[in-house]
């Protein structure tokens, strides 16, 4: 069971944002987690490998960031998150903007797909969603107001030769976040979904695909601080224009 609603009011104290799913300094995670800082947010950094979350952590700035290691797929792990999320220190207010930005991807044949990898992929893509999900709306509920943004993909809306798993984790991670939007939404919880349709110029991609930045060109890939920026954006927007899902992709993608 997910933690009580807490009945929370706050006044002029340093916001807080929870960025779940960080890896290295140079991808998505570490872009969000510093555009947030940059708008004077306390930024908790969650993700699996302590290095990477305390390297992106210490790059905010003293006292702009706390790092949390995490396993988004269990519950008990989640729910640690989310109390250190609701009390996230002196003068700081419990977290109003929550980003889920947790996934994985492979390209594996349908005839060599095993069935615990569809698990992972979907315990991982989805699941782990749900669990995240439940946890900020019992937080930001009470609040009146607050953001809930997931990291989605293309994968969502067509399902590519070999990408049948990964495909199936998003769409279930996109229709969730169409529920909350309209379950919440009316009671002031801006739910959004970002389409990431083409590669990420971050260091998972560099690193797995060494050529691939030079192949695509100038601009050939998604900038992890434009990407940002945009997540920025739908935090900031005005209740009455809000964007339930939004599609990103270089300007030479096709689609």
């Amino acid at each position: 069971m997910s933690a009580p609603v807490l009945n929370i009011k706050v006044t002029n104290m340093q916001p807080t944002a929870v960025i779940v799913g960080v890896g290295s300094e140079e991808g998505l995670g570490g872009a969000l987690a510093r555009r947030f800082a940059k708008g004077g947010f306390h930024v908790i950094v969650a993700g699996r490998t302590v290095e990477k979350i305390e390297s992106v952590a210490k790059s905010l700035g003293e006292g702009n960031g706390t790092a949390v290691q995490v396993d988004v797929t269990q519950p008990e792990d989640v729910r640690r998150l989310f109390q250190t999320a609701s009390a996230p220190g002196a003068g700081r207010a419990p977290a109003s903007a929550v980003i889920f930005n947790a996934g994985n991807n492979q390209h594996i044949p349908f005839r060599e797909l095993t069935s615990a990898q569809v698990e992972e992929f979907w315990r991982v893509g989805c699941f782990a969603g749900f669990l995240v999900a439940q946890e900020a709306v019992n937080l930001l509920l009470p609040q009146g107001k607050g953001s809930l943004i997931f990291t989605g993909a293309s994968a969502s809306l067509r399902g590519r030769p070999g990408y049948a798993h990964f495909s199936a984790a998003k769409a279930g991670l996109r229709m969730l976040s169409q529920s909350l939007a309209r379950e919440f939404g009316p009671q002031g919880l801006h739910v959004a979904h970002v389409l990431i349709d083409g590669g990420i110029n971050g260091n998972r991609l560099k690193s797995a695909m060494p050529d691939v930045v030079d192949k695509r060109g100038v601009n050939g890939l998604l900038d992890i601080d434009a990407i940002a920026e945009t997540y920025w954006h739908l935090h900031q927007q005005h209740p009455s224009a809000w964007t339930q899902e939004i599609d990103l992709r270089p300007f030479k993608e096709s689609f």
